[in-house]
């Protein structure tokens, strides 16, 4: 076997061991606790997050509508999502979520999710934001 078909051999291989190891992402065992524990405090009802934007996240139905101002989430697309843009900090440092720099324009304070938070939220996403 040349190089060149052991290398393509090798890259198949990967690529196909990746997807196996990509796990399905279910919204209320993966994506609801880290909204619950990271998000809720200023996006229910009563709360700062969601009296500027009408944005709450107590429900999936809820989280699927969006805020005031349309859809957060675009179903295959994290890139398009403006929730995952947000939550993976990849705007203007003023509006990441939760807020967590002297910049952010929402008054609440929290921590930035982690790595591993945010790939969940994207997995959930690309794999078409289910209510599972």
């Amino acid at each position: 076997m040349t190089p060149t078909k052991w290398f393509t051999l090798c890259l198949a291989a990967s690529a196909l061991l990746l997807s196996a190891c990509e796990s399905k992402v279910s919204y209320t065992e993966d994506v609801q606790p880290i909204l619950f524990s990271a998000c809720l405090s200023c996006h229910n009802k009563d709360s700062e997050g969601y009296l500027n934007s009408g944005f709450s996240l107590d429900s999936y139905e809820a989280v699927m509508k969006g805020t005031n101002f349309g859809a957060v989430v675009v179903p295959g697309s994290p890139e398009s999502s403006s929730l995952y843009l947000v939550i993976a900090q990849k705007t203007a440092p003023e509006i990441h979520m939760p807020p967590h720099s002297d910049v952010a324009l929402a008054d609440g304070r929290g921590f930035p999710l982690s790595e591993d938070q945010v790939e969940v939220f994207r997995l959930w996403i690309e794999q078409g934001a289910l209510n599972n």
